[in-house]
């Protein structure tokens, strides 16, 4: 209660709250921080404070600095484009917290697919949205400088992701420790680090990107290869073809932008990489708490085990994707 307090507090001093009361209203959702909603004179406004440890099963820290990390991509992104990143409002002393404007009548992507709401445009949109953060940062020393967060992504993704399957599946260790090592080691453009669809609104403008605590300057096919894995695994939950095709015009769209390096070579990296976190859905730290079936983790565990020791390209994994193994 008291780090509540404090917030309240230093909404104040930000000039970001009137001196009558305040309430904080929690939002769901948050696995990595908590979220709530204020009222303010001049209207709502989103406050986001990171958690050291995850709201999930297994026993998993992180450092609360993320939340200066959040704050950069948000920034950078909107210098790319201020369509596709809620504006920053304030940085909060208490728990690297932050205030951010509230954005009304935009669903959350994830809301709309489940409702059966699956539109390729909007998908293709995803793409081009990060493509543009990618080509905007590409081998951009500034950008490199302003995210030293190695250990922060290292935490968060590459441990519970990639080394956590590692280590319980010792036919797969090699591959997958190389793709974590290449995936550490690589250098290259500013990374979202959880572009998922429970991370995009869908607002008139077209997508906006949310929870950014994982960025870090790394390689670029993290960013399409985690977005393609949420879109295949609920292709498979909710058998739908369309969230295949999704799939398909969201890596066609962001291969269209890519102008910085070979676009086969980047598409292949993300292919193996989908692969890996494809597996991590069912066998890492941070499960897909939707694929409670049997079956359902069957039919990912099974394709993705086979994708790792033999690893597609990106476009050719999403096409031959299969939705049940029947």
């Amino acid at each position: 209660m008291t780090a509540d307090v404090d917030i309240v507090r230093e909404l104040r001093g930000a000039g970001l709250a009137g001196e009558g009361d305040v309430v904080l209203e929690p939002l769901t959702g948050g696995v990595s921080c908590d979220v709530w909603k204020v009222e303010t004179p001049s209207g709502p406004i989103v406050v986001k404070r990171p958690l050291p440890q995850l709201r999930v099963a297994a026993e998993w820290h992180a450092p609360i600095e993320r939340g200066q990390a959040e704050v950069r991509w948000l920034k950078r992104a909107r210098d790319v484009d201020p369509r596709i990143a809620p504006e920053v409002l304030a940085e909060l002393p208490t728990g690297h917290a932050f205030a951010m404007r509230f954005l009304p009548d935009c669903p959350v992507w994830k809301d709309e697919l489940v409702a059966g709401r699956v539109d390729g445009d909007f998908a293709a949109a995803v793409g081009r949205g990060i493509v543009a953060v990618h080509a905007a940062t590409a081998n951009n020393a500034a950008d490199r400088d302003a995210f030293p967060n190695d250990e922060m992504f290292r935490a968060l993704r590459v441990d519970p992701f990639l080394l956590h399957v590692a280590r319980k599946d010792t036919e797969l260790a090699p591959a997958l420790n190389a793709l974590a090592d290449d995936l550490v080691a690589r250098k290259v453009a500013l990374v979202h680090g959880d572009v998922s669809p429970k991370n995009i609104l869908v607002s008139p403008d077209g997508p906006v990107f949310l929870d950014a605590e994982c960025a870090v300057y790394s390689d670029p096919a993290f960013d399409l290869a985690f977005c393609a894995t949420h879109l295949l695994l609920k292709a498979v939950w909710l058998d739908d073809l369309r969230l295949e095709q999704a799939a398909g015009l969201l890596v066609d769209a962001y291969r269209a932008g890519i102008d910085w390096e070979d676009a086969d070579g980047l598409l292949k990296r993300a292919g193996g990489l989908t692969a890996a976190l494809l597996l991590a859905r069912v066998e890492g730290k941070s499960p897909a708490q939707y694929l409670t079936d049997p079956e359902h983790r069957r039919i990912v565990r099974d394709q993705a085990r086979a994708l790792v020791l033999a690893p597609q390209s990106i476009d050719a994994l999403v096409a031959n994707w299969k939705r049940n193994l029947a």
